[in-house]
């Protein structure tokens, strides 16, 4: 990259770690009042509201073939991660979702290996099977400080990453030529119609809103929405426009930082399994990223 380019990469870098690395404690306050499909299912119909503004103009840069791509993206990017995560967090802490998240560039380069073309280098086979161990202690670490059972939720913040990263390389590979706002814009207005008809239509979303605290909870998602799926995806696509997709996934280097920082405020217990999974996590994704083997 050049310099002008790489300064504003790491900049973008910055703002999404902080945004993102955030929207996990964003998550858990949602889920005090919500159960775990409500708060994905509003958190994506909310976020296409703010979006509606742009995204009438940037219709007419389509063709009819960019639709279906556009919806794929959508779900990958933006649907399937939402149901995911919330999911994941009824059994898990916020900022334990926020470490494994750190996988996303781990599956960023196993996908762009198997169905991309990228080049599979030798490090990155050590980097990927150093994360998923790391993985594999961060689900097993009790909070007494041993290890115990296999969470089993984590593999679920293990399958949103997944999506991340297939989504990475299916922008990278496919439809570069649009413009990041067409990209979350479009996408975003593709998968709203499921989550409204799901929100409205096979919930009791707006019966628990009687329920003391319900509007505070909403307001977290919207929070959560605007922040965390509008804004920083419209950032974060942004800044693969100007990298590469490994660059562009580097984003969870300092996002854990930030959702373990929130967690401990919220008086979640970290023990010493946890800080070695991440520690893992982090030094696999630093060698599967590495240039130069």
């Amino acid at each position: 990259m050049q310099d002008d380019k790489r300064a504003t990469a790491i900049f973008l870098l910055i703002v999404l770690s902080i945004i993102w690395g955030t929207s996990f404690i964003l998550i858990k306050q949602g889920l005090k009042v919500f159960p775990p499909d409500q708060v994905g299912a509003l958190r994506v119909a909310a976020a296409v509201i703010f979006m509606l503004p742009i995204v009438i103009g940037h219709l007419k840069e389509l063709n009819k073939k960019d639709y279906g791509k556009l919806f794929i993206s959508g779900m990958l990017a933006v649907f399937i991660p939402a149901f995911l995560f919330a999911t994941a967090q009824t059994h898990l802490e916020s900022s334990l979702a926020g470490i494994l998240n750190t996988l996303s560039p781990i599956w960023t380069v196993v996908i762009g290996a198997m169905f991309f073309g990228l080049r599979f280098r030798g490090l990155a086979v050590v980097g990927i099977a150093i994360s998923f161990a790391g993985c594999v202690v961060l689900a097993m670490a009790r909070a007494g400080g041993e290890l115990g059972a296999f969470n089993v939720y984590a593999l679920l913040v293990v399958l949103a990453c997944a999506c991340y990263g297939l989504n990475l390389n299916f922008i990278k590979f496919k439809i570069q030529y649009l413009q990041p706002l067409t990209i979350i814009s479009v996408s975003l207005l593709l998968i709203a119609p499921l989550a409204y008809v799901y929100l409205f239509g096979f919930t009791d979303f707006t019966t628990r809103l009687a329920v003391p605290g319900a509007w505070k909870a909403v307001g977290f998602i919207l929070i959560l929405a605007l922040m965390s799926t509008a804004v920083a995806n419209l950032l974060f696509y942004k800044l693969l426009q100007i990298s590469s997709p490994l660059f562009a996934s580097s984003v969870t280097y300092v996002m854990p930082i930030v959702s373990v920082m929130w967690g401990l405020l919220d008086d979640e217990r970290l023990v010493a399994g946890h800080f070695l999974g991440m520690l893992l996590i982090l030094g696999g994704v630093f060698l599967a990223n590495r240039k130069k083997n």
